[in-house]
């Protein structure tokens, strides 16, 4: 029988996993809270995707759709938006949408800052997170000016590096020196995956596993290995 002391559960009789069994109460205080995160994923287009260098296109395009996934199977809110996607930047990966179709884009009218977008800031607002979980490209104007701004109004700002890009490993550097001087937290695709998902003990662990394969191209072959693995002993018996 679960335990629902005062100073174990939240409010609402959740504990910080979210599953209703008991933990050590210090357990996850510094993680990210599922129920109040929102995911921003700004200008992944096409045309900026060919001027990305600090990273591979397929491992971005990876880490965005596994990010994508993960936000649907929590059901975290995602919203998007292009800068001038008629022009030569391009359209939206369409991985974003066609594995979070909850997702919201939100149009802009030429505004290199998402956040000096009115609609779009009023979007982020309306779904009253606190806590902003930012990819895009390039990480160094579409996930940096948002996120200075999003942290100056009072938002608890995530940059997630590897589902970004940047046009040089020396842009990435500066970025991420920007980032941390100002309070934004730097982070990666599979940190989140892990942050959100805290526990193997729910029901969707399998589908959780198969984002791990994509952040994580060796853990697919660890897991291949240990399924023939488990094959060999069912005829063994």
């Amino acid at each position: 029988m679960v335990n629902q002391k005062k100073n174990i559960f939240e409010p609402d009789g959740k504990n910080s996993i979210h599953d209703g069994i008991e933990h050590d109460p210090g357990g996850g205080k510094a993680l990210l809270d599922p129920t109040d995160t929102v995911l921003l994923l700004l200008d992944h287009q096409t045309g900026l995707l060919q001027t990305v260098k600090d990273i591979s296109v397929a491992e971005l395009r990876a880490n965005t759709t596994a990010l994508a996934k993960l936000a649907r199977l929590h059901n975290i809110p995602v919203i998007t938006t292009a800068s001038v996607p008629d022009g030569p930047n391009g359209p939206l990966m369409p991985e974003i949408h066609q594995y979070a179709p909850h997702a919201v884009y939100v149009p802009r009218k030429g505004e290199v800052n998402a956040w000096d977008n009115a609609l779009f800031v009023k979007t982020v607002r309306e779904t009253s997170k606190k806590i902003l979980v930012i990819a895009g490209v390039w990480t160094s104007v579409c996930v940096m000016f948002p996120a200075l701004d999003a942290k100056a109004a009072g938002f608890k700002v995530y940059a997630v590096m590897d589902a970004s890009g940047d046009p040089s490993e020396m842009v990435s550097r500066t970025t991420l020196a920007r980032f941390t001087q100002a309070g934004v937290i730097p982070t990666s695709a599979n940190a989140v995956i892990c942050e959100v998902h805290r526990t193997w003990n729910r029901p969707d662990a399998a589908e959780i596993a198969e984002l791990y394969t994509m952040v994580s191209p060796n853990y697919r072959a660890a897991v291949e290995s240990y399924q023939k693995a488990q094959e060999v002993l069912k005829q063994e018996k």
